[in-house]
């Protein structure tokens, strides 16, 4: 009788546990419209603070490109510029070591936030990203504010719509769609805001994380476009369509994209450990310092690269001259961003993906016969080399290919575009390159000591609280939760049954989305590449039980 009362009870515990699950999970897919609004408030307040991010850089670089061309008709000037610049260094070093997270470009930073748990002090962040990010414009340091825009609106959505956020999974999905949103302001391109968004920093496509971030990118785009026009910030819509009969030029374009994306990866990371032996006062002083003679004899290296875009696109441009702006561009960058200075790459990594692709259009301009190319396609293969180059580097060929057609204005360059940022990123996966960002965050992580990777084994890291550094990565306060990640092509669980996945003690799986369908998985449910697994942890912080999740469900690639 009293075995019968027990099991009695058992599945009486277990009914009411199911119950419950099934009334979260509904409570939650009837919540779905309820967070994509709050994504809308959140965006509105992206939008504002990522133009007026863009507005204050825009005027810098031309502040530094008057100032730089002052000093070749007034060269005494150059050595009150140079206290300045002495003292402007000094001014960010200090800003970059008081909020170590707004460092860099941010969109590793941001990742780490939503992927691992990272906490990040919203205020702080955007105080440095304004000051320091518009402090590097004025003296037209070779970086972009695409990535920091990411972060901007990160922060922002975490600090307006985030707070409204009933859970840590709502504000998790909100402060993706916060990054969507700062993308989509900065390129006037919500669809590429939201596809990054999804492909290299969330790495998730749930229905409602879609529907909040593209609801925050197009509040934020319509923001951006009341300021900046319909416009695109890079105007592709002239630029001539490929004929079928030179398709054949886009293996060596696509090849040769490829290797200059994986350059370019390796430049900026080994600048960055360069720089690393420098004292961190010195780095920025020492960007600022490349900064003046590049400002003064190639003025076009200046800034993120949007002018070096219009020059290579008009075409007409000397090889020799394209060659010398594709090395000052590429080692001028990798200096800007080596020294920690708040910016961003994404518009620089376009910038030499397009001088690259011109120079591969002015060598075929050269040859003879039926190999001799036409000097109107100049332009696109500037575009086609924007998209290959960025792919190499990046490792996320369809925002790559989606940016580049949407600036464009015209679906017709598609078909090539993606051959091309196809072909590069073949190439940058024999060279073994690893994603720029996600290579920037284990760098992050581990010189923080905050925790590893998606490739490094949890055991091997101590979460004690004493391991974190309280300003921009304190432990959750909340020791239990749920958290959602997809279940990726490759990764250690995919095939698995449910009751054979390594979750530690106090980590247990407690729904599996499979399409449309949730459901409560049994101890041998299989679980399958493309499934979404809600997890409940108790007893861990969030930061530790996001990373073993990432590292079970990530894939190899």
């Amino acid at each position: 009788m009293d075995g019968q009362a027990d099991d009695a009870g058992r599945r009486l515990c277990l009914h009411i546990v199911k119950s419950q699950i099934h009334r979260f999970l509904s409570d939650f897919n009837r919540a779905k419209w309820r967070i994509a609004a709050k994504g809308v408030i959140g965006g509105f307040a992206v939008g504002l603070l990522v133009v007026l991010y863009r507005l204050g850089i825009e005027y810098g670089t031309r502040f530094a490109q008057v100032m730089y061309g002052t000093f070749r008709e007034h060269p005494i000037y150059i050595l009150p510029w140079a206290a300045a610049a002495v003292i402007a260094g000094l001014l960010v070093a200090w800003l970059v070591r008081w909020e170590p997270m707004a460092s860099g470009s941010g969109i590793p930073q941001t990742e780490g936030v939503v992927t691992c748990g990272m906490r990040m002090r919203s205020w702080s962040v955007l105080v440095v990203r304004f000051a320091g990010g518009l402090l590097c414009g004025l003296f037209g340091l070779s970086m972009g504010r695409e990535g920091p825009s990411v972060q901007i609106g990160a922060a922002t959505s975490q600090m307006t719509a985030g707070r409204l956020g009933r859970s840590n999974v709502e504000r998790n999905v909100l402060t993706t769609a916060g990054a969507a949103a700062g993308l989509s302001a900065a390129f006037c391109a919500p669809l590429s805001g939201v596809m990054f968004a999804l492909e290299e920093i969330h790495r998730s496509f749930s229905p409602t994380i879609l529907l909040t971030a593209m609801s925050a990118s197009l509040t934020a785009d319509f923001v951006a476009k009341q300021c900046f026009g319909m416009t695109p910030v890079l105007d592709f819509t002239r630029v001539e369509q490929l004929p079928i009969e030179e398709y054949w030029w886009l293996i060596p374009l696509g090849l040769a994209m490829g290797v200059v994306g994986v350059a370019m990866n390796r430049l900026l990371l080994g600048m960055q450990t360069l720089m690393n032996h420098v004292p961190a006062a010195v780095r920025p002083i020492i960007s600022l310092a490349v900064a003046l003679p590049c400002g003064v004899f190639l003025p076009l290296t200046l800034g993120g690269g949007s002018n070096l875009i219009a020059f290579v696109e008009q075409g007409g441009a000397a090889l020799s001259l394209l060659l010398v702006l594709l090395a000052v561009k590429m080692t001028f960058t990798a200096t800007s961003f080596g020294s920690g200075c708040p910016g961003g790459i994404f518009m620089p990594i376009l910038a030499v993906g397009a001088l690259a692709g011109g120079i591969v259009a002015t060598v075929g301009g050269y040859l003879g016969g039926f190999a001799h190319l036409d000097a109107r396609y100049i332009s696109v293969f500037a575009v086609m080399g924007m998209a290959g180059t960025l792919s190499a580097a990046v490792k996320s060929p369809v925002t790559s290919v989606l940016l580049i057609v949407e600036m464009s204005g015209n679906i017709t360059h598609m078909l090539p575009v993606a051959t091309c940022a196809f072909l590069a990123l073949l190439v940058s996966d024999l060279c073994g390159t690893k994603p720029i960002y996600e290579a920037l965050l284990d760098r992050y992580q581990r010189s923080h000591g905050i925790g590893v990777g998606a490739d490094a084994e949890i055991d091997d890291v101590d979460f004690e609280d004493g391991d974190f550094d309280p300003a921009n990565a304190r432990p959750s306060a909340i020791r239990s939760g749920v958290i959602e990640h997809p279940v990726e092509i490759g990764s250690p669980i995919a095939g698995t049954l449910v009751r054979n996945v390594p979750l530690p003690d106090g980590m247990m799986i407690i729904t599996v989305r499979r399409g449309s369908r949730d459901f409560v998985p049994s101890p041998d449910t299989p679980l399958h590449a493309g499934d979404y697994v809600v997890v409940l942890f108790n007893g861990h912080d969030e930061p530790k039980a996001r990373i073993t999740l990432n590292r079970l469900c990530r894939g190899n690639g």
